[in-house]
């Protein structure tokens, strides 16, 4: 308990403090001056403002993401066929991949030049000219004669995200449907049932419980990612989050206070998530 706490509560006393990063030696805890100007700094910067909305964004879509894959490649495999298990072995990868090996291989995928995604598009799509989907901050998109503005490199980044994590989802989800009873199922297709009706009224109020514990963790996770979006992007391209900004503030401009301030931000924002979790899935997890 103590070596969750006791971090915590350094970096709430550094978030009150006007210090660098050379002069957190002479950091004086007791006798020193605490001030809320880091606070004060974070809430009326337009960056901190924009971070937090892209946080916000990423974290909602990216879970969004992975939940919606999850669930279609379940029920893809939840019937029994031959490889049925190295297929389900083979959807595990990009969970259980070395992130920075991902990251590279999606960077090579999306690159300008060299890029297999860029090379379909100019090639067989009409594409003008290259794309480059992770220094592109916007890029338009002409849909029926209308120009739409894509914000190109946190949608790159929300895709890579859905996909990286959506084995979690698909473990979850095909766990709780291989449990659910499939005479429901047969009884609502001998009565007549389209498969749409019977996976909306009887396999999806099966599932929705654990649909709701996946997004409650996977929004945790993502609000709190960093490696994923340094790694694409460095935090560039209208793609800085929190984390990349509490690192920028710390190694960048060396205020230690102003990293504080923003990671304790991130801190009480999870806080509650985590009491969602606690209250809601930890105890029925108990009680079951």
């Amino acid at each position: 308990m103590a070596m969750v706490i006791l971090p915590v509560l350094w970096a709430l006393v550094l978030s009150f403090q006007r210090i660098r990063l050379s002069g957190i030696g002479r950091l004086d805890v007791f006798g020193g001056e605490y001030t809320l100007r880091n606070y004060d700094l974070l809430l009326g910067s337009s960056d901190f403002l924009a971070a937090a909305r892209t946080t916000l964004l990423y974290s909602v879509l990216g879970t969004a993401g992975a939940i919606g894959l999850g669930l279609i490649a379940a029920l893809l495999v939840r019937s029994s066929f031959r490889g049925r298990g190295i297929v389900r072995g083979i959807m595990l990868l990009p969970y259980v991949a070395p992130v920075v090996a991902v990251t590279f291989i999606w960077q090579i995928l999306l690159s300008p030049q060299l890029g297999f995604v860029n090379a379909i598009g100019t090639n067989f799509l009409g594409w003008d000219s290259p794309v480059p989907f992770l220094s592109q901050e916007k890029g338009d998109l002409g849909l029926l004669g209308v120009s739409v503005g894509v914000p190109t490199a946190l949608l790159m980044v929300i895709l890579f995200e859905a996909w990286k994590s959506f084995p979690f989802a698909f473990l979850f989800i095909l766990a709780r449907l291989q449990a659910a009873p499939p005479e429901l199922e047969e009884a609502a297709r001998v009565d007549g049932a389209t498969p749409t009706q019977v996976f909306r009224h009887i396999t999806l109020p099966q599932i929705a419980g654990v649909i709701a514990l996946i997004a409650a963790l996977r929004f945790i996770f993502t609000f709190n990612a960093f490696d994923d979006i340094y790694l694409l992007t460095g935090g560039g391209a209208g793609t800085e989050v929190l984390a990349t900004q509490v690192y920028s503030f710390l190694n960048a401009r060396n205020d230690v206070g102003a990293s504080s301030a923003v990671a304790m931000f991130m801190a009480a924002v999870l806080a509650v998530f985590l009491f969602v979790y606690i209250r809601f899935f930890a105890g029925r997890e108990e009680q079951t």
